[in-house]
């Protein structure tokens, strides 16, 4: 079972990147968070790694932290949540603010997670509420009590996140603009990146 990878990153899209360890290049599947703070291609990267094996594939899923890692191990174990499923939560929010969410019970907030809702925050947050404390936080003064990022930050972060994806920057500083416009400061992260890379698409 693969567990760490240490290399060079070759290719980056919206949810994988491929990481060239020796020649033999790992297609790992990452946060959209983690994804924008990747090095950019052709730098050294080293990630730890999850390994999915099912009938009809054999996925890998990569991390910064150890927090990352064991929050995705956690949410995975949570009924009818899968890996991939797993992955959409934690492109919805920084750990530390995830690790609070969960905490505190905060269901409104962890429902507008694309592609969570309602009823699975509400069992996300039964059946992980306590186990939150066990979490290994590397970063807790972060900021885990603020909402999501304001217009600037997000906006930083958006751009940071594009021009690792190998937009200029022009591009991506209209990207994240027009991202923030037409949704507001308060989305979250994930759901502003989609914008940008639409919007990108189009050639807006």
């Amino acid at each position: 079972m693969i567990a760490r990878l240490r290399g060079v990153v070759l290719e980056k899209d919206a949810e994988s990147a491929v990481i060239d360890v020796q020649g033999v290049g790992y297609l790992v599947n990452f946060s959209t968070l983690a994804l924008g703070k990747l090095p950019p291609e052709g730098q050294a990267v080293d990630v730890r790694v999850r390994t999915v094996v099912r009938e009809d594939a054999f996925d890998l899923f990569g991390f910064l932290t150890r927090a990352e890692e064991e929050v995705f191990l956690l949410l995975n174990g949570v009924s009818r949540v899968g890996p991939r499923m797993a992955m959409g939560v934690l492109s919805g929010m920084e750990v530390p603010e995830l690790v609070a969410a969960l905490s505190r019970g905060e269901v409104a907030r962890l429902a507008k997670i694309h592609g969570v809702g309602k009823k699975t925050a509400e069992r996300l947050v039964l059946e992980l509420k306590d186990k939150m404390k066990n979490v290994h936080l590397e970063a807790v003064s972060r900021g885990t009590t603020a909402p999501v990022a304001q217009s600037e930050g997000a906006q930083s972060d958006l751009v940071s996140a594009l021009l690792n994806l190998g937009y200029k920057p022009p591009q991506a500083e209209k990207a994240a603009e027009l991202a923030i416009t037409r949704l507001g400061a308060d989305a979250s992260f994930q759901t502003l990146f989609r914008e940008a890379l639409k919007s990108l698409r189009a050639g807006a």
